[in-house]
């Protein structure tokens, strides 16, 4: 067997699988939840979030790629289903953004779990992301789905860390419109996940 004909079509396969997964994740599309979600955290609480953010994300994207089908038909529960949860889940932080301009959730010291909800969960590691990694897996392989995971997830990384740069352009009148208006798109968001799940539950 020809080994540059593997080699290729091992590049063509990771190629479609980092850029169907970096489509799905759209880590600049994350920047508005992550900016009004750490808004009023410190330089370190932020990095800190970020940290957990994206090792949860990546953790839970290695795992469905590996076990996603098997854990899903366990619990009996579908992507569309996942898809609809997700959705809810996102429609109840951009509730909490339009009246009180915050993700209390975050507040009093729980800035970790902020970082794995809803930034690693539904935003980075949500629905499509983890469909895309199914996909990958039983397509593409173990390997070009990790690399493509490991790819992705340290574009989204570097991101989310210089987001600081961000903060100081808006200051702090800015920062409260710009919550005001991602939270509105943020509910677009999850009323489309939302959507989306019904229309292949109930085709």
């Amino acid at each position: 067997m020809d080994p540059f004909a593997i080699s290729g079509t091992f590049f063509a396969d990771l190629a479609k699988s980092t850029i169907a997964l970096f489509v799905v994740i759209d880590p600049v599309g994350s920047v508005p939840l992550f900016i009004v979600i750490t808004q009023k955290m410190e330089k370190a609480e932020r990095a800190s979030v970020t940290k957990t953010a994206i090792i949860t994300a990546a953790g839970l994207l290695f795992v469905f790629a590996v076990a996603g089908t098997q854990i899903l038909s366990v619990f009996g529960i579908t992507i569309s289903s996942f898809m609809v949860a997700g959705g809810v889940l996102l429609f109840i932080v951009a509730i909490e953004l339009l009246t009180h301009g915050e993700w209390r959730f975050g507040a009093a010291g729980a800035q970790g779990e902020s970082g794995v909800v809803p930034l690693a969960f539904p935003l980075l590691a949500g629905p499509g992301a983890i469909t895309a990694v199914i996909i990958s897996f039983q397509t593409a392989g173990l390997v070009a789905t990790a690399i493509s995971i490991m790819i992705v997830i340290g574009i989204t990384y570097v991101v989310l860390r210089y987001v600081d740069r961000i903060y100081r352009v808006l200051g702090r009148r800015g920062s409260i419109i710009v919550t005001r208006v991602f939270a509105v798109l943020i509910a677009a968001i999850a009323v489309q996940f939302v959507v989306d799940g019904a229309k292949a539950l109930f085709a």
